[in-house]
């Protein structure tokens, strides 16, 4: 059972959550949260799979508290998806980076919904080729100069597979371009987020960029 926390100043936005998660079979909503504040907490108590995040709430926003929840070493497993108005929300770049596995628009389908909460708890991030594009972007922005990340402990195919990971590949993908199988492709994958301590694939993404193994202009 998949035990999600929603974390939302909106009454009737969690509500509406909540209907949609509870009439799944494989889900379930272990608690609410109406501030950033209390979702902290509420994940110390409950340690919930996934967390439905909106990213502006008062006392304390939705960016603040995944920062608090990715820090704390006990809470490695839990996995943050912000909710956000807009797509190119200000603050996406920013969550990411924060440690959250994703990100959703508030007036997704809900099948869309239901399927980005099944794929953060396998491992997934939520992270299409053109939102990997924007982040991309994002750090160009912001940074002159990669970032001291070591890649020292990773073979020269870990390299390639998390290079195309940068880029915004799929497994499936990464398995048509490297002519290997889904299972080498996954294993490659969850080695380099082991050696690198990468809480899942957005954060590769991460860093894949600071490491200056992924260039902004690679991505045409």
């Amino acid at each position: 059972m998949i035990r999600v926390l929603l974390a939302d100043d909106q009454v009737l936005v969690r509500a509406g959550f909540k209907a949609l998660l509870d009439a799944q079979p494989d889900i379930e909503v272990a608690g609410e949260a109406a501030d950033g504040a209390e979702a902290v907490r509420k994940v110390g108590e409950l340690r919930p799979d996934v967390v439905l995040m909106d990213i502006r709430m008062p006392l304390l926003d939705g960016l603040a508290a995944t920062r608090r929840i990715t820090d704390d070493g006990g809470l490695r497993d839990v996995k943050v998806v912000m909710l956000t108005t807009f797509e190119l929300d200000e603050y996406v770049f920013e969550a990411i980076r924060s440690g959250a596995s994703g990100f959703l628009v508030k007036d997704t389908e809900p099948d869309e919904l239901l399927r980005a909460v099944r794929a953060v708890v396998a491992g997934d991030a939520l992270l299409s080729p053109g939102v990997t594009r924007r982040l991309i972007a994002g750090f160009a922005a912001r940074s002159k100069e990669p970032a001291a990340v070591s890649l020292a402990e990773l073979t020269e195919r870990e390299r390639e597979v998390m290079a195309l990971v940068g880029l915004g590949l799929s497994n499936d993908e990464i398995v048509r371009r490297l002519v290997v199988s889904p299972l080498t492709a996954k294993t490659h994958v969850s080695r380099t987020m082991v050696k690198l301590g990468a809480r899942d694939r957005a954060q590769l993404v991460v860093l894949a960029y600071e490491s200056g193994l992924v260039r902004p202009g690679w991505l045409g």
